[in-house]
């Protein structure tokens, strides 16, 4: 499964050439950026998240063929070399990635026609013992009036949602003294400018409900959602008072009975310089509780602005698109830390940690892609993505001397 999902790799973006292209800031490298991109990248794919994982697997055969005879690079020698990469190296990759799945139809609107990109904010990591050039500060108290710093790393993240599986596009480090929203700004233009036509509309929580924030991606040619929740806001009072004059649609809506109030044409919010719609979805469901067998309604009141006209995106399309803004979490960051450690520090140096997020976001793609494009339909309902992460891991340690799971 290993040397497959290798092969499907080459298929579309000719992995072997893109690695040996890579290159780092060192004169005159015994081992070379290629090997341990590499290296990297099988870490990754088998999911042994630790550079200390991989030098355990050194014995294996499988490294012979795959670097072509170069030694396997010591843990000390992948997190030295890891911070000397050029970022744009690794978007590169990622581009191409993307680039090939979108030219093979393999990255597809959902079906309201607008392809949707999500950003937010993701910390990696918190510690009060260690800091680097990158590292955020911040003051934590205590119950007992004592107080602490703690150091941490957080990023922006940019994920499209497609069909069928969501592709992280692009990160971006959040640095000393500025907010997520200006680090989401700068990770924005870039992705406009490398990927022009991959999304219509950005969406994000209520962080970025913000006038400067519509105003820049409306400036870049695109629209904008976020959450509406804050309640000192005049725009949302002033919707709350339309609502009680408008009667809502009724309908079934994804299994749940839903209320929808959609208005457009606001102009309590002068800060931003664009037409303004509040969309409200009012739903209501039932679930059966494990432990008594008795059905309870679950109640969930949603608002957001956005710049959508309702002759481009109807009520439902704005309710969906909202919704899916938990893809980023569900599918994205869930995913990430929880079944490929995104979080482990491989080193603390703000390059290293920047750069492995972004391996990380080319790996997640290419799994996601090779579990949608290049298994039957059979093998992934009998086995789940879990399982055949664990058939990718033990093809390494199949190749080492005298492995039980070996031949």
């Amino acid at each position: 499964m290993l040397r497959r999902i290798l092969r499907y790799g080459q298929s579309l973006i000719d992995l072997r050439g893109k690695m040996e292209a890579l290159r780092d800031s060192r004169k005159a490298p015994r081992i070379t950026a290629a090997t341990v991109g590499r290296t990297i990248l099988i870490m990754l794919v088998t999911r042994l998240c630790s550079f200390n994982g991989v030098a355990q697997t050194r014995r294996s055969r499988f490294w012979n063929g795959f670097l072509s005879g170069e030694d396997l690079p010591s843990a000390d020698t992948l997190g030295r070399v890891c911070p000397l990469m050029e970022p744009a190296q690794i978007r590169q990759m990622q581009h191409d990635l993307y680039a090939r799945l979108k030219r093979g139809k393999a990255i597809e609107p959902p079906p309201h026609g607008l392809m949707e990109a999500v950003v937010d904010g993701h910390e990696s990591h918190a510690t009060r013992k260690r800091c680097c050039d990158g590292c955020l500060k911040r003051t934590l108290k205590h119950k007992d009036g004592t107080e602490h710093v703690e150091y941490y790393h957080r990023n922006v993240t940019l994920t499209l949602v497609a069909k069928p599986f969501c592709f992280l596009l692009d990160a971006e480090p959040i640095k000393a003294g500025e907010d997520e929203v200006a680090a989401a700004c700068r990770l924005l233009d870039r992705a406009v400018r490398d990927y022009p036509r991959a999304f219509d509309v950005v969406a994000g929580d209520a962080l970025y409900a913000r006038s400067d924030f519509f105003n820049h991606v409306k400036s870049l040619g695109k629209d904008v959602l976020a959450v509406l929740k804050d309640e000192r806001r005049d725009l949302l009072e002033d919707a709350k008072a339309l609502w009680e004059q408008t009667p809502p649609q009724r309908r079934q809506w994804n299994g749940r009975q839903v209320q929808w109030w959609d208005l457009e044409g606001f102009t309590t919010w002068p800060q931003c310089r664009h037409p303004i719609r509040v969309a409200r979805s009012r739903e209501t469901w039932e679930v059966r509780r494990q432990l008594t067998k008795e059905k309870e309604q679950q109640v969930s009141d949603w608002t957001w602005v956005t710049t959508l006209p309702q002759t481009r995106a109807s009520t439902g399309a704005v309710v969906r698109i909202g919704h899916d803004r938990w893809k980023i979490e569900n599918e994205g960051f869930n995913e990430m830390v929880t079944r490929w450690k995104g979080d482990h520090v491989y080193r603390h140096q703000a390059q290293a940690i920047l750069n492995m997020w972004l391996w990380l976001l080319l790996t997640t793609n290419l799994f996601a892609a090779f579990h949608a494009r290049n298994l039957k339909p059979a093998f992934r309902k009998a086995y789940d993505t879990l399982q055949i992460a664990s058939q990718i891991k033990a093809e390494l340690y199949a190749m080492l001397p005298n492995s039980p799971a070996g031949p």
